[in-house]
């Protein structure tokens, strides 16, 4: 198990603090300060606590070159904003004299952003070299990005053999509520997963079916499943070569009690638009020329039904095109369900994913859950049962 920020001493240390600040941007400035909001508790906390701290960060894929419009620079004004209105200074790289200077010039309590860590090609490299740079500018390493933990990368695995090494607060927070969600669940528990293909959902459906005791596959890849039960799909999104694999799935999740729900009835359309004419049809009479593009209402009142009976929720995926309404109606009344139940303290409900944190952002409820993961590859490869690189880091050599 790793440290935490509960077992160094300060005193005054530079503080070299990974966090992720690849923030969705728009016309210049940050459109969604989530991550930064969520960094923002260990920041506060050092500073207050006498530290020099020194934020890293990566942005985009500038493939290890220079590319002015990925500089972290635009991300200065709402870091500076999330914890507190403190200054917040700004190094113009993230290694060399401009960084060594600027983290040498802090007195305690300050804080710097160093500039784009993937302007180097040292970083997704992990290279050795790098991170020993890197870390000559602090005294104590502190990891608060799950969100880049899947990756060994110079700022998340490599960079630990030089410096101690701890979890920040949102990392703690991550990682806690990960593994009461699956590794010591209240049961019975269930899983959502949703999304458009079941090419990358394999691993995780093939981790949580021995795991949860209600499975529920929707979204596109649900019209995969369906097939491989014998359903026609008219002309919905359909995966030909996995249907194998899904009946596979289907007989594996029977053999371990996992019960697998598919969509008893669906929205459907001849194209994803917002004014076209749709249809409520059982899943059993989708017409030839339409797509299944939302569940319908009899399968919303059966995941209400079911949400009632479970005590954990794991959550991976919208479960119709939420982006385009009226398709989001499934979506959008499972959430707010989930988030009552939360609220009653009758559900434990934890969810992740890029699409995910959109989708309930879209529905109202992502404050409203027990916890909402920014990650995205990190959450799915979390999912899936892997080991995350920037994790085993952490822990003591």
């Amino acid at each position: 198990m790793f440290k935490t920020l509960d077992d160094i001493e300060i005193n005054g240390s530079r503080v070299l603090v990974r966090g992720d600040l690849n923030v969705p941007m728009r016309d210049g400035k940050v459109s969604d300060a989530t991550r930064i909001e969520r960094l923002a508790p260990t920041l506060r906390e050092l500073s207050d606590n006498g530290a020099r701290v020194i934020v890293m960060s990566h942005f985009g894929r500038p493939k290890g070159k220079v590319v002015e419009a990925m500089s972290l620079r635009a991300v200065v004004a709402p870091l500076s904003e999330a914890v507190g209105g403190r200054q917040v200074s700004f190094a113009d790289d993230c290694v060399g004299e401009v960084a060594k200077q600027a983290a040498a010039a802090l007195k305690p309590g300050d804080l710097l952003l160093l500039e784009n860590l993937r302007f180097h090609a040292g970083e997704e490299a992990n290279d050795g070299e790098f991170a020993a740079e890197l870390a000559s500018l602090g005294e104590i390493y502190v990891n608060d990005a799950f969100s880049a933990v899947h990756r060994a990368h110079a700022s998340t695995e490599a960079i630990t053999r030089f410096l101690p090494a701890v979890a920040g607060r949102s990392l703690q927070a991550e990682c806690a509520a990960l593994s009461s969600a699956l590794e010591t669940p209240a049961r019975p528990v269930m899983a959502i997963v949703g999304g458009a293909k079941v090419s990358t959902k394999l691993e995780v459906l093939g981790n949580l079916t021995p795991r949860v005791d209600q499975l529920v596959i929707a979204g596109a890849m649900a019209n995969t499943f369906l097939q491989a039960r014998g359903c026609q799909v008219g002309a919905s999104l359909v995966e030909p070569a996995l249907v194998d694999e899904a009946g596979s799935i289907l007989e594996r999740a029977g053999q371990v009690g996992c019960t697998i729900n598919l969509p008893l009835d669906a929205t459907v359309a001849t194209a994803i638009e917002s004014d076209i004419e749709t249809r409520e049809v059982g899943i059993d009479q989708v017409p030839d020329d339409c797509m299944i593009l939302d569940i319908g209402p009899r399968t919303i009142s059966q995941l209400t039904a079911l949400l009632a009976t479970c005590s954990t929720l794991l959550w991976n995926g919208p479960l119709g095109v939420f982006e385009a309404p009226p398709f989001d109606r499934g979506t959008v009344a499972i959430a707010g369900h989930a988030a009552a139940l939360t609220e009653a303290g009758e559900l434990m409900s934890l969810a992740g994913g890029g699409d995910t944190v959109a989708a309930l952002r879209h529905a109202g409820v992502l404050d409203r859950l027990s916890y909402v993961s920014t990650a995205g590859g990190a959450f799915l490869e979390w999912l899936e049962g892997k080991s995350l690189p920037g994790l085993v880091a952490l822990e003591p050599k």
